[in-house]
């Protein structure tokens, strides 16, 4: 019982830091000027893009520091 109640918990503290990551990157591509790149950055596929990428830069950020965390709790088997 104890070890559903961790993965309960490391599941929800995934979920919302992810969520967190994401409104992170959303605020910081506001300052990426897309109408550079995209012939039309305001219609559906320019939006579509910009939360593609939004989507997986959320994704490499997390993932880095979600592992770190976990191998970091995991050195106390290494003693």
């Amino acid at each position: 019982m104890p070890g559903e109640i961790e993965f309960g918990q490391q599941a929800l503290l995934h979920i919302f830091f992810n969520l967190f990551v994401l409104v992170i990157v959303w605020w910081s591509l506001q300052a990426f000027k897309f109408d550079v790149l995209v012939r039309h950055p305001q219609g559906a596929k320019g939006i579509l893009l910009f939360f593609l990428i939004a989507i997986s830069i959320t994704h490499l950020v997390s993932s880095f520091f979600l592992d770190y965390l976990n191998q970091a709790l995991n050195l106390r088997y290494f003693f």
